[in-house]
């Protein structure tokens, strides 16, 4: 793995690619570098964009709290997990159809946008969406959505299961984490398994990094698959950018720590110590 400096990686590739949580912010700022990084590549109009696994917030209320925190970003550069569940529900014809959805406000927006509608765990239900942690009082809508779920494959129904956000944690402010989408589905997915130990079919599908569709939106709008990911969690923002043939750089201000335990399949292309110029 080898040390670069975030100017050797504008220089070298034609679009840079950020995760969002542990590179350019935690919940409650901006880590340090960010402002004047964006700032520079804004005003030398440097192909960027931001690919975040984050299910809770639209382009526009991300770009509101990057404008908070003291950069600018606009919608158009933010790629999310939650704009890929348009595709997901035309592929899999869930237009119209009725979805428990816990997380956000935002989380619930994404969701009628790719063409679903959003219930309740008391009403009839076709798809389940795990999009957050935060939004939903968690223990009493799990257990909600978990009985709910139950009584339908009891009754010899079928469900789907979604997961945008593969995420199990996320830095939170200095020092501090939380757990992710991720964890939470991995919570239902153990569930399900113990009451239908047969049932090998009842896992979520999942959508964000380090899949594919992702990195093709990138692909899309950048034009140049000559991108590096720039990211702080081997297997989804390394892991996504190797299986898409991408540049990778770890940066040393999120989740990894001791990256001589990386092992040789996940190794990114790059190690930054932080964004500063």
């Amino acid at each position: 793995m080898q040390e670069i400096t975030i100017d050797q990686l504008i220089e070298r590739y034609d679009a840079l690619l950020f995760d969002a949580y542990g590179v350019l912010v935690n919940s409650l700022t901006a880590l340090p570098g960010t402002p004047e990084l964006i700032g520079y590549l804004n005003r030398i109009k440097k192909s960027y964009y931001i690919l975040s696994n984050d299910a809770s917030k639209l382009p526009a209320t991300m770009t509101a709290k990057y404008r908070s925190f003291g950069f600018e970003v606009s919608a158009g550069q933010i790629i999310t997990s939650g704009l890929l569940l348009d595709a997901y529900f035309h592929k899999q014809r869930l237009d119209g159809a009725a979805c428990v959805v816990l997380g956000t406000a935002d989380s619930m927006c994404y969701v009628q946008m790719a063409g679903g509608r959003v219930v309740t765990s008391n009403q009839d239900f076709d798809v389940v969406v795990i999009a957050d942690g935060d939004g939903y009082d968690f223990v009493e809508s799990f257990d909600s959505v978990l009985s709910a779920l139950f009584r339908k494959l009891d009754r010899g129904e079928t469900v789907k299961l979604v997961l945008p956000n593969p995420d199990l944690i996320y830095p939170k402010a200095e020092g501090e984490f939380g757990i992710a989408a991720g964890s939470i589905a991995m919570i239902f997915e153990k569930a399900l398994r113990l009451r239908y130990p047969d049932r090998r079919d009842m896992t979520f599908d999942r959508l964000g990094k380090p899949y594919p569709a992702i990195f093709n939106q990138a692909l899309q709008l950048s034009g140049s698959k000559n991108m590096v990911m720039i990211g702080d969690q081997i297997e989804t923002d390394i892991r996504g950018a190797r299986d898409f043939g991408l540049g990778s750089a770890l940066v040393g201000t999120g989740v990894i720590q001791d990256i001589a335990q990386i092992p040789d399949h996940l190794q990114p292309n790059y190690f930054l110590n932080s964004l500063k110029l």
